[in-house]
């Protein structure tokens, strides 16, 4: 592929979050091996292969962790390609990671966890904004350079997802979780001219399962 055929390619990207994972304890499970997709979670996994139903995917991408393997199962099969795995897709790091979050008999009761949220901004509390964007956009330049002109699919996490979109728009990266556009098993698609991003494009293939879905804390 020469320098000016990638210069005009036109690219698209599905960023896609994972659908709903197997989690009765209400875990922060962050990156802890052993979260699968529940029986709804592989519903709306196989509802996003078949709205790609005569898309040009010529590659799918995964995170590490099981939940994101899962969810990319039924497209790589949907397009007879294999799965390949990038870690820069992984979920982000959270100190509370293996607990439970929030009021009641969250992690937030306790004292010696409040210095851990002191700053929203970065954040206090885990892997900094900064620094995920950086990997998750080295992660969709990388698919790009590997399928310029085709259609990628990469499965992500929650958190990652959106804050790649936040750096793309040139938002803040800090921002109220409850208002993440970002729901399970969603497509976060980046339209690309060349090198040139032209548009996001956000959907939700399995939106009809969504208002069965249960609250997820682990992204």
């Amino acid at each position: 592929m020469t320098s000016s055929m990638t210069a005009t390619a036109r690219t698209i990207v599905h960023v896609m979050r994972h659908g709903e994972v197997y989690n009765p304890a209400k875990i922060l499970y962050g990156r802890l091996p052993d979260y699968h997709l529940s029986d709804l979670g592989r519903q709306m996994a196989d509802l996003v292969a078949e709205s790609l139903e005569g898309r040009d995917v010529a590659l799918v991408v995964a995170s590490p962790l099981e939940r994101a393997q899962e969810t990319a199962r039924p497209v790589a099969e949907h397009f007879d390609t294999p799965i390949l795995t990038d870690s820069r897709l992984i979920e982000a790091g959270n100190h509370f990671e293996g607990r439970r979050f929030g009021h009641g008999a969250g992690s937030l009761r306790r004292p010696a966890n409040w210095w851990l949220v002191r700053n929203p901004f970065t954040p206090s509390w885990g892997e900094p904004y900064r620094a995920i964007a950086r990997r998750m956009e080295a992660a969709v330049d990388a698919a790009r350079q590997h399928a310029p002109g085709r259609e990628i699919v990469l499965v992500s996490h929650q958190l990652p997802v959106w804050t790649l979109r936040r750096h793309l728009e040139g938002r803040p990266l800090w921002h109220d979780p409850r208002r993440r556009q970002c729901s399970l098993a969603s497509l976060t698609s980046l339209h690309y001219d060349g090198d040139r991003l032209t548009s996001i494009v956000y959907s939700e293939p399995a939106g009809a399962l969504l208002q069965v879905a249960e609250p997820t804390v682990g992204a």
